[in-house]
């Protein structure tokens, strides 16, 4: 079997390590790992496999020795400068950060969804935003049996979403001390504020879940609107989802249809006070759907309750499942 080379941009990251961990627990035919960081973290070390390696500063000519495949998780601005020099070396690049994502040319891809458009890539795949992948799942069990009208996100996302200095926000509990990322205390308080906002009044993030459900789906013309906020807890995003179909529907039917679909677990009775929290979705790979219950207030419609590891599925998980699909292939 080919042993490949592969290279994890921004490796000291929440991200970056998370790939690590993953990459580790799934034991793909992978030779050389190239680990990177910017200049302040080289030096740093990990232990993969039971081999160690130092993180080396990213440079032009960190992709020299000819890497297979790279996972970036550094930010847009490194992937913009660092991807296409990586794709010149002949490297495929899988890339977490936004901006690739809506290149016509870049696939977006959630591998459970879309994976076959991964294979038409031209050197660049996009890694969706964390909050959109997890809702992709449901939704797109959802789409293939009773195609969608219209999508409602609420969004109710985790503190880790926004890197090192907005876990160090959320311990911050002196509201005299300095803020490290967020414009407001993130302790014992809620921010309807993801990203920047724009003129229409939606912050960027919201944008993101709009723009790239309707190109995740194959459907330019589906409606959508969000509203995402961030929540004082560190980890696992929850999403409340209203689901207006085209189609009606039998209950029995649709919870079928989203329990036979690939890693959604169903976590749904109430009578037993059973639904989906961070706490159990917190180092697993699966998205957990519970709280399904119909819409009355539109001939056909569905609400439900969606929760994930944002680092994980959100992210590096998605990432490598990217990885390993375009390995087997």
């Amino acid at each position: 079997m080919k042993k490949f080379k592969i290279a994890i941009v921004g490796a000291t990251g929440l991200v970056g390590r998370s790939v690590i961990q993953v990459l580790q627990e799934k034991n793909l035919p992978i030779e050389y790992y190239g680990l990177f960081a910017s200049q302040e973290s080289s030096g740093t070390t990990f232990s993969i496999l039971g081999k160690e390696y130092v993180v080396e500063e990213l440079t032009q000519k960190s992709f020299d020795i000819g890497f297979d495949f790279a996972i970036f998780s550094a930010g847009g601005e490194i992937s913009k400068k660092y991807a296409p020099i990586a794709v010149q070396k002949g490297c495929t690049v899988i890339d977490n950060s936004s901006y690739f994502r809506m290149d016509e040319d870049v696939p977006l891809i959630v591998p459970e969804v879309n994976l076959e458009d991964a294979y038409q890539h031209h050197g660049i795949i996009a890694n969706p935003n964390c909050s959109t992948i997890q809702a992709m799942l449901p939704l797109k069990a959802l789409e293939d049996k009773y195609h969608i009208k219209r999508i409602v996100y609420s969004t109710y996302q985790a503190v880790s979403g926004a890197g090192k200095d907005a876990l160090c926000d959320l311990k911050n509990i002196d509201a005299s001390k300095p803020l490290k990322k967020f414009p407001y205390p993130i302790y014992n308080n809620c921010l309807p504020h993801i990203d920047r906002f724009m003129e229409d009044g939606y912050s960027k993030e919201e944008w993101k879940m709009i723009q790239e459900t309707k190109k995740i789906l194959h459907r330019p013309d589906l409606k959508v609107t969000a509203t995402a906020v961030r929540i004082p807890v560190e980890n696992s995003h929850c999403e409340s989802i209203n689901v207006e179909f085209d189609k009606n529907f039998v209950m029995e039917d649709l919870i079928s249809t989203l329990k036979s679909f690939p890693h959604i677990v169903l976590k749904d009775d109430p009578s037993s006070n059973l639904y989906p929290m961070p706490i159990l979705a917190t180092g697993h790979d699966e998205v957990f759907v519970g709280r399904v219950r119909r819409d009355n207030s539109v001939p056909s419609g569905v609400n439900l309750w969606v929760v994930a590891d944002n680092i994980r599925k959100g992210a590096a998980s998605n990432a490598v499942q990217i990885a390993e699909a375009l390995i087997k292939k």
